[in-house]
């Protein structure tokens, strides 16, 4: 019971399975959200390690399954020192095709969802002084084409970061965001086309697509007491992405 505890949602694949990994070989217990159980159940059974490893089947726009969750938690584990906001889902179209059903989905998982864990695990959370860290997004930072449902829910999700910084900090709860740039997932891989990627690599000063890990790394650092003076900050974890903006390619060129 003295491990320390994190709750991962959208912990099945990408970078909710890297971030589950890092907390893993640090020492921790991780109780995995995710809302597709088949891929859930793969991921825990190739982590083997039942004792330090919950598998929790939950869509955390859905008030009661969160709940349902963290009295799972609670009845195993009794603690949770870390809550860490991945789950996420994104739709790339044009703003004319997307419709109020695509846009109020988006909203509930990436807006909503961040909105229930937190209040659900708050109560666990004020007990240990914990941290919350929500994942964002450049898209949330930068306007681009064909993300204004994603886009809009990253940047409200910044702005809520900043809220329950304000509010939950005052409760010993650091609260703080990692803004991941390209990052070489599954996902990316299927529908970046080698034209897309050189593009991103022309305007990255790093000029590469970050790993999974890496963003796990900066996941793991801002829930740690590492960065126990940490909070209401948003970390681009980006190659430069987000600071630099245009230009590099012509100069690159020049």
């Amino acid at each position: 019971m003295s491990k320390k505890l994190v709750v991962v949602t959208g912990a099945a694949r990408g970078i909710g399975l890297a971030t589950t990994r890092k907390f893993l070989a640090e020492g921790w217990r991780v109780a995995m959200f995710d809302i597709d159980v088949e891929t859930l159940n793969a991921a825990v059974a190739s982590l083997a390690q039942p004792d330090d490893t919950l598998t929790v089947i939950c869509d955390v726009s859905v008030p009661d399954q969160v709940a349902a969750g963290v009295a799972a938690i609670d009845a195993k584990f009794g603690r949770i020192d870390a809550l860490v906001n991945n789950a996420g889902i994104a739709d790339f179209l044009p703003i004319a095709d997307t419709d109020i059903e695509t846009w109020s989905r988006i909203m509930a998982v990436n807006l909503n969802g961040p909105f229930i864990c937190t209040k659900a695990c708050t109560p666990f959370l004020l007990k240990q002084g914990g941290a919350v860290v929500n994942i964002v997004s450049i898209s949330g930072l930068r306007a681009s084409t064909l993300r204004v449902a994603y886009g809009t829910s990253k940047a409200a999700l910044i702005h809520l970061t900043k809220q329950q910084a304000a509010e939950l900090g005052n409760e010993g709860i650091r609260v703080n965001a990692v803004a991941p740039g390209p990052v070489d997932t599954e996902m990316a891989k299927k529908v970046h086309s080698a034209e897309i990627r050189a593009d991103y690599h022309d305007v990255i000063p790093l000029n590469r697509y970050g790993l999974e890990e890496e963003i796990a790394e900066a996941i793991f650092f801002l829930s740690s007491d590492k960065a126990s003076y940490i909070n209401g900050q948003v970390l681009a974890v980006d190659g430069g992405f987000e600071s630099t903006g245009i230009g590099l390619t012509s100069l690159r060129k020049a």
